[in-house]
């Protein structure tokens, strides 16, 4: 789950190779009493959110190979909340500071920057957040890791709450995210979404990278098509013959296959895989992969780019967007304009 290092500080196929090998971490705690940041963030400061439509960032960049025509639509809102980025293997404190200016960095040139530019047609929304650090997911203090899940995901809804009161102003809206997001973002649909009114302005939720339990939500379903909105996606990829050794619990999860968007078990070929973007943001690498649903999991062929047979890990988490960069782009398109068709006949 680590990004050992920044994807665009380098050009080198290896930085493709540390991009899709997911590994499970290993963590010195300090001797020291870990330190907690409490003070609260202020999402009226643009300097706590990642993206916002009102500042430059990264989730504006577009790879070279789209940028002919591109148009942003700014009718539509996308709430995106990024994975890990605190994963120091000497743990400091149990949340990141989001003053941290190395840790934002490190946050805006990977996830920002190579996961939600996929959104980037319309207006990209994503909060810093006093994330957990990634030793909360392994970690046997099971007190402690749910006390600072918590404190993040209260930054979560602050933000989503500053958002809706001031920014949104009733437009249709997409909630994406990955891993921790998506930990985070499975409560926020939970909290503002099942049997509320806000549940009308969902375009869809595309939560990657953490498991969605069967029955885990009452009233959002996931997406049986490429056009059904007011649903979710969800997936977590790895190559095929290989099932993680998870504990019991965390091998129930609903899966969508990305290259045809449904859940059934269909074999979906290569030559639907519209294009990955790697360790060069301005390259685009169409037919990387095939996918289909296997269990609970997302099982895809080893990726076709070039040097990729160099690397040997089989858990592809760090790239479940980026494997699918243009599909994903493609089918957000699609719903939006779904939903906005069905908007015009009420």
């Amino acid at each position: 789950m680590k990004i050992v290092k920044s994807i665009l500080n380098t050009g080198k196929v290896v930085a493709a190779i540390i991009l899709l090998n997911g590994c499970t971490p290993r963590f010195k705690v300090a001797e020291t009493e870990l330190s907690e940041t409490r003070s609260e963030v202020n999402y009226s400061n643009l300097d706590s959110w990642a993206a916002h439509p009102s500042k430059a960032d990264l989730s504006d960049s577009v790879p070279q190979p789209l940028r002919a025509g591109f148009n942003r639509d700014t009718t539509v809102d996308v709430f995106f909340v990024h994975p890990t980025s605190y994963s120091e293997k000497k743990l400091m404190g149990w949340n990141a500071n989001i003053t941290d200016g190395d840790l934002n960095e490190k946050t805006d040139r990977s996830s920002i920057l190579y996961q939600a530019s996929v959104f980037n047609r319309y207006n990209v929304y994503a909060p810093r957040y006093r994330q957990a650090h990634i030793f909360s997911y392994y970690t046997k203090d099971t007190v402690n890791a749910r006390m600072a899940l918590d404190l993040a995901y209260e930054d979560v809804k602050k933000a989503f709450e500053y958002f809706l009161k001031f920014e949104n102003k009733g437009k249709p809206l997409i909630i994406a995210s990955h891993s921790q997001g998506t930990t985070h973002t499975k409560r926020l649909l939970k909290e503002f979404f099942e049997g509320q009114l806000l549940q009308h302005q969902l375009v869809a939720a595309y939560i990657i990278g953490i498991q969605v339990e069967p029955g885990y939500f009452s009233e959002l379903k996931p997406c049986a098509d490429s056009i059904e909105t007011g649903c979710f996606v969800t997936w977590r990829t790895f190559r095929r013959g290989y099932e993680p050794d998870y504990a019991a619990a965390a091998r129930k999860s609903l899966v969508t296959n990305p290259l045809t968007w449904t859940t059934d078990t269909a074999y979906a070929p290569d030559t639907l895989h519209r294009g990955a973007v790697l360790y060069k943001f301005n390259e685009v690498f169409p037919l990387v992969n095939d996918a289909q649903i296997y269990k609970d999991l997302l099982w895809v062929s080893w990726p076709d780019f070039p040097g990729s047979r160099l690397f040997r890990r089989k858990n592809y988490h760090v790239g479940d967007i980026n494997l699918f960069y243009m599909n994903i782009r493609t089918n957000i398109d699609q719903r939006v304009e779904a939903f906005k068709r069905r908007l015009s006949k009420r």
